[in-house]
């Protein structure tokens, strides 16, 4: 009976730490599997010396997962990036170029620049390095990674979905990806169906650019949903075709950055 409710409890915590993770587990496996079909030949093999055979989708939750490791305490605030309500892109600009180098624009470059640049890498750097990038790609679409800071980027916005209590966050980290009811090859697969010039229109510009759409779509979702509101069907109908253009352009924009690192 003992072990029965350390299990359970065990199970409960991990369950728990997962719902907090950005866009879930699925999520950011649909992001990774999504690039993984669009790399260069050059990309493949480079990224097969540091990784061998395992899939991208294999290290897209990487980044979470080493949160319970204590050495890598730091990178908690790498998985995001607030901002007032309300900025033009000038000013949203301003504010990212002015920002610390420990969020997740900064953190994005840093992680860029040394993987394409420094030679001197260890093996075990490059992989850390290209774990983080996978995930922090991933962690740019979610839009409430791009949110408010008085309200934790949706956390502090208490909601039910289908009368279970959660927040505004983790609707979005988990609970839309999950109720579209995909394995995450699935879902990469029913979402990377367009032809190569709808691809390039969505990886136009830079991490800049992405992160101020992903901005403006966190506008939307706070217009669209205040504390207390009692959410289901109607919600997913207005929200699953933003949901899913952004994983699509969290994959395909993944891909654009990995073929540029590995070029």
């Amino acid at each position: 009976m003992k072990n029965l409710t350390r299990f359970l409890v065990l199970t409960i915590f991990l369950f728990a730490t997962i719902q907090a993770y950005a866009w879930g587990t699925t999520g950011h496996r649909v992001v990774a599997e999504i690039a993984e079909n669009h790399l260069s030949n050059k990309a493949k093999k480079q990224l097969k010396k540091i990784i061998g055979e395992q899939p991208l989708a294999y290290w897209a939750n990487w980044g979470d997962f080493v949160k319970s490791n204590p050495d890598w305490k730091m990178a908690d605030s790498w998985h995001y990036i607030n901002f007032p309500s309300g900025l033009s892109q000038l000013d949203f600009e301003e504010n990212l170029n002015n920002s610390s180098d420990e969020n997740l624009y900064k953190r994005s470059l840093i992680i860029i620049d040394e993987l394409k640049n420094n030679k001197n890498l260890s093996l075990q750097k490059k992989q850390e390095n290209l774990y983080f990038l996978i995930h922090l790609i991933g962690d740019a679409h979610q839009p409430l990674h791009i949110g408010r800071e008085e309200d934790l980027g949706g956390n502090k916005i208490q909601v039910e979905w289908f009368r279970d209590q959660t927040n505004l966050h983790s609707l979005w980290d988990t609970k839309l990806v999950d109720f579209q009811n995909y394995s995450y090859t699935e879902y990469a697969e029913v979402l990377d169906f367009h032809d190569k010039k709808f691809n390039q229109n969505l990886t136009h510009g830079n991490l800049n650019n992405w992160l101020f759409d992903s901005y403006q779509k966190a506008e939307i979702i706070y217009n669209n949903a205040k504390s207390g509101d009692k959410l289901s069907y109607k919600y997913n109908y207005d929200n699953v075709s933003m949901l899913e253009e952004q994983l699509l352009k969290g994959g395909l924009r993944l891909a654009k950055v990995l073929n540029h690192v590995f070029d």
